[in-house]
């Protein structure tokens, strides 16, 4: 699948089937990670993959709206490097997306949790130190978000979106 079709059919799944991913399959997904670009190659951020179904359940309450976990095959917890980088939020997140892209163009479905709160700092901490802790995680890495992955066990309509136009400008803005 190339990645324009991948990003036609990507979806949140939220509900898995009960198979394990192929290791090969894992594979292509830590790689897809790993090679993501980062502002000036640096590694700031790092990677923490989660197969234990009682980790899975564990960190499945770190918000509210990650009860999904709980069915995944498998979890990536994203963690920024802040000591490495200025730019560990926008590296992560890139990283995060271009595992989303493989998992839909491996057939697997994949969900984005959402741990680092930029705008409430109290949440974010609370988010964070919870995932820290079941994870062994170092102060001061900045833990971003949790992907759960597996084979989809369901189909979710596109979303509607808005026109183009709302979001497209050229040649400057309101152009």
């Amino acid at each position: 699948m190339d990645v324009l079709a991948a990003i036609n059919k990507r979806r949140e799944i939220t509900r898995f089937k009960p198979d394990p991913i192929p290791d090969r399959l894992m594979d292509a997904l830590l790689q897809s990670l790993y090679l993501a670009p980062s502002g000036n190659n640096l590694p700031s951020r790092e990677f923490i993959v989660v197969k234990s179904r009682e980790m899975l359940r564990s960190l499945a309450p770190t918000t509210p709206y990650m009860k999904w976990l709980e069915q995944a095959a498998a979890g990536v917890v994203i963690v920024g490097r802040p000591d490495v980088s200025k730019y560990w939020l926008q590296d992560a997140s890139i990283a995060g997306g271009y595992a989303w892209l493989t998992a839909v163009s491996l057939g697997l479905g994949a969900a984005w949790g959402a741990v680092y709160h930029s705008e409430d700092e109290a949440e974010s901490k609370r988010r964070e130190d919870r995932v820290r802790k079941l994870l062994g995680i170092p102060d001061p890495y900045r833990v971003v978000a949790v992907l759960g992955f597996g084979f989809p066990d369901e189909e979710p309509k596109p979303k509607e979106m808005y026109p183009m136009e709302r979001v497209f400008h050229r040649e400057g803005y309101g152009k």
